[in-house]
């Protein structure tokens, strides 16, 4: 670089890419999940999904969970074991064990474990042999819920119990379809891109090349979400976790308020997926998301899609078009599409596939748009260096086995429109979610109507109305 041309300069400079060649790296903290490292240890003190149930056959499954090398199995009584990958004998793979009653055993020979890596029988070694005291497979918890097997890869002491939000079993009737979706890039884009919610309004709107056929294009749409919305970001419990909230103005005065949850490090719930959206007095989870780091350059979306006739009235879903790298709401969540398929109508996929195997955040030029990423990756480095207080709001014991609250949802509002229509899209969006905190205390089977109650007490109120309900709140701390 010429010692005349400072940075601020370069930045600026037309046909400049010649001074700005210069190799960036990737933010390790925040991007590496190995063992060992900040994030992969963080991530490791939760409950991980680790494939889909429909995988466990009558054959051991190999597989790749933050940079650790692991066989998932179910043995012929219907457990699941989630095991360290190569033999604790001579290290040949497990993925080509024997499935057995007890758990697996090794092809070579013959050494056979438990779920929990205890060696039960070595069948080469003598009566005498004392190998069963001495060695043991590694083993990690593992248990199926709804067609998903989680494993805790933590301490064995620190052990959580696994949270369960009201949206798995709320509305009656909700049935959780498992699914995934491969990415071949770092964890964190994937995650992130949910704070970016600006993206919906181009990416998610007919953002395609001239001369796309309709059957190219179709499906990479979503429908209403084309109206740039008034975004706010804020952290929740306590900074573990974060929410959007995007207030769209529609015809005759309405409002729609959506907010999506993140709980960190790599949980969300996201709210309709159907146009319906727009239309509903308020509707809750469509969809349950982990996104699991396989390495620093691989990963894999495990959760849930959501069918019940509150979320999608209309039942436009499938759930059979869900499963294993398979997603029914939106063309451009896999990389099963051509690659000119891709470059007509990218998807989220592509998008975010092709910011680099890890993408490298001293390279980006952010935006006012961008702050919930950027807030999203702050929140993340606290939980990773450990400076956040402990979430107790996924281990506080509730009576009767009652449910967790989250925020994930979509309303929709009567709200007159004032001179200022943007500020009172904000205070509309404050106000859902501080009606969405007061049913936190609640019991589970109370907050739905209690939240509908009061939605119901703002319908059709002007803004005089809605302010002195934000104020409200905000001095009650809501």
């Amino acid at each position: 670089m010429s010692e005349t041309m400072k940075p601020a300069v370069i930045k600026h400079m037309p046909f400049g890419g010649y001074y700005r060649r210069g190799e960036l790296v990737p933010d390790t903290e925040l991007t590496s999940t190995d063992p060992g490292t900040p994030m992969g240890e963080y991530m490791r003190r939760f409950w991980q999904p680790v494939c889909l149930s429909e995988e466990l056959t009558d054959l051991p499954k190999a597989i790749r969970i933050l940079g650790e090398d692991l066989v998932a199995f179910r043995n012929r009584k219907g457990g699941v074991g989630v095991l360290h990958r190569h033999c604790s004998h001579r290290g040949a793979s497990l993925e080509y064990g024997i499935v057995t009653d007890e758990g697996i055993r090794c092809c070579y020979h013959g050494w056979h474990y438990s779920a929990d890596g205890t060696l039960l029988d070595t069948p080469c070694e003598p009566p005498e042999s004392r190998l069963k005291e001495t060695v043991c497979q590694g083993a990690y918890p593992a248990f199926e819920r709804d067609g998903l097997v989680f494993a805790y890869f933590g301490r064995p002491d620190e052990r959580p119990e696994f949270p369960v939000f009201d949206s798995y079993v709320q509305p009656g009737g909700t049935r959780l379809v498992p699914f995934s979706n491969v990415y071949p890039c770092n964890w964190l884009q994937v995650f992130e891109n949910i704070m970016d919610h600006m993206h919906t309004a181009v990416l998610h709107n007919h953002m395609t090349v001239e001369g796309v056929d309709d059957e190219t294009s179709a499906g990479v749409s979503l429908d209403g979400f084309g109206d740039m919305p008034v975004m706010q970001w804020e952290a929740t419990r306590g900074g573990n976790g974060m929410i959007f909230i995007a207030s769209r103005r529609l015809p005759e005065d309405k409002v729609w308020v959506r907010i999506t949850e993140m709980v960190f490090p790599n949980f969300l719930q996201i709210g309709s997926l159907v146009p319906t959206a727009a239309r509903e007095r308020h509707s809750t989870t469509a969809m349950t998301r982990w996104q699991v780091p396989v390495d620093d350059t691989h990963m894999i979306i495990f959760g849930w899609r959501h069918f019940n006739d509150e979320v999608d009235p209309d039942h436009l879903g499938s759930a059979e078009d869900c499963g294993v790298d398979k997603i029914d709401f939106l063309v451009g969540q896999t990389g099963n599409r051509t690659y000119e398929e891709g470059q007509r109508a990218p998807g989220d996929w592509e998008a975010l596939v092709s910011q680099r195997p890890v993408a490298i955040h001293a390279g980006e030029h952010p935006g006012k748009s961008d702050i919930g990423v950027y807030m999203c990756r702050k929140l993340l480095r606290e939980g990773a260096r450990g400076l956040l207080p402990k979430d107790t709001t996924r281990t506080r014991a509730r009576a009767n086995g009652d449910t967790l609250p989250m925020y994930a949802q979509d309303s929709v509002l009567t709200v007159p429109k004032n001179a200022d229509d943007r500020a009172l899209l904000q205070r509309v969006g404050k106000l859902v979610l501080s009606i969405l905190k007061e049913a936190d205390d609640l019991p589970s089977h109370e907050r739905d109507a209690h939240v509908r109650r009061r939605l119901d007490e703002i319908d059709g109120q002007g803004e005089g109305f809605v302010v002195q309900s934000v104020e409200i709140a905000a001095a009650s701390g809501r």
